[in-house]
């Protein structure tokens, strides 16, 4: 925990001031009480009354001055927050091994049911685009309120050959950023053009905006959400897509499905083996501050994305806590007094 104002915990010294101005106080009652003509009296007067319940209001008060106290210091806590972000893109692999029947009833219905039912957890004020990708990518829904809309497309995903995991992530950032002109076919281009230069061509780039990295998962109003089942063989490449979403400050969050030793795939006449690499997975979320999950079954799938709606709805963040802590002196206060009133009639 941090201070913004340490230096006013020299207030703090003025409690034993008040504990010793209370210890007084009780040392003058007792001096009066020698004025009574009989002691029986004094023990009538104060037999009555626990002699704990004298104690306890100005316990209370004394605690309710130092919360407050502390609350001029300004201090600062890592708590747990609703989230600002206001956008989230979901990428999902639709190549032709997510047909596969190993995740019940196969991957791709298991992974539409496990999206669908996030999105609804999701609080309404919340946009969601959807971004699909195999041997491309494509913007299927752009970020809409419209929990129905999202639903039909995910419907409607169609499955295709090879997985462009990096065009996805690439397509995801031009949808959160519409206006930075993100292009898949600039950035293949711009690869390209770099290769050709290191064997000593060159050839004239057009003029780009300048463009300020930020630090990454530095950008609280949006985030990613990327499902595959295999490794990329065609596209962008992964990493670097990765590294463009890192010097946004978006995170990538990565989920991956199926079997991580291969399987053999049929899929329109062609078999093809496939294997989930978990290791660029994680490297992407690493490298975007996200996170990686793997999902082996339906119900594992479910489970992630319940745990991710936890994730981007909420997030640990350091914030100023004074306020919450001259409430609670406030009401500390207030009991004290309603204390002392109803068991002495009187405040304090």
């Amino acid at each position: 925990m941090k201070f913004l104002w340490p230096e006013m915990f020299w207030l703090l010294a003025a409690l034993p001031v008040l504990v010793g101005f209370y210890i007084l106080l009780l040392r003058r009652k007792k001096k009066m009480t020698v004025r009574y003509a009989s002691l029986g009296m004094v023990k009538q007067a104060w037999g009555n009354q626990k002699t704990w319940k004298r104690h306890v209001p100005p316990a209370l008060f004394l605690l309710a001055i130092a919360t407050m106290l502390l609350a001029g210091t300004r201090p600062m806590a890592v708590v747990t927050l609703p989230s600002q972000q206001q956008t989230i893109i979901l990428a999902m692999d639709v190549s032709g091994s997510m047909r596969a029947t190993d995740v019940e009833p196969n991957r791709l219905v298991a992974a539409q049911n496990a999206a669908k039912a996030f999105i609804s957890d999701l609080p309404r004020t919340v946009r969601v685009g959807i971004v699909t990708f195999a041997g491309s990518a494509a913007l299927v829904q752009p970020p809409t309120l419209a929990r129905e809309d999202l639903g039909a497309a995910i419907d409607r995903f169609q499955l295709q050959r090879a997985t462009a995991i990096g065009s996805g992530i690439v397509l995801s950032l031009a949808t959160i950023f519409p206006d930075a002109e993100i292009d898949i076919e600039s950035v293949t281009e711009k690869r390209s053009d770099s290769r050709t230069a290191r064997i000593g061509q060159y050839k004239e780039q057009p003029e780009e905006k300048e463009f300020q990295p930020v630090p990454p998962g530095s950008n609280t109003s949006a985030a990613i959400i990327l499902l595959t089942d295999g490794q990329q063989t065609s596209g962008v490449d992964t990493m670097e897509a990765a590294r463009m979403a890192a010097e946004r400050g978006v995170r990538v969050y990565t989920v991956g499905i199926g079997t991580v030793d291969g399987k053999n795939i049929e899929f329109e006449g062609w078999s093809m083996r496939v294997r989930l690499d978990e290791e660029t997975l994680k490297d992407v979320a690493g490298i975007t501050q996200g996170e990686y999950f793997y999902a082996g079954t339906a119900a594992e799938l479910k489970k992630v994305y319940q745990s991710l709606t936890s994730r981007v709805v909420m997030e640990k963040r350091e914030t100023e806590i004074s306020s919450l802590l001259a409430l609670a002196g406030a009401m500390l206060a207030v009991l004290a007094a309603g204390l002392s009133s109803w068991w002495f009639n009187r405040i304090l």
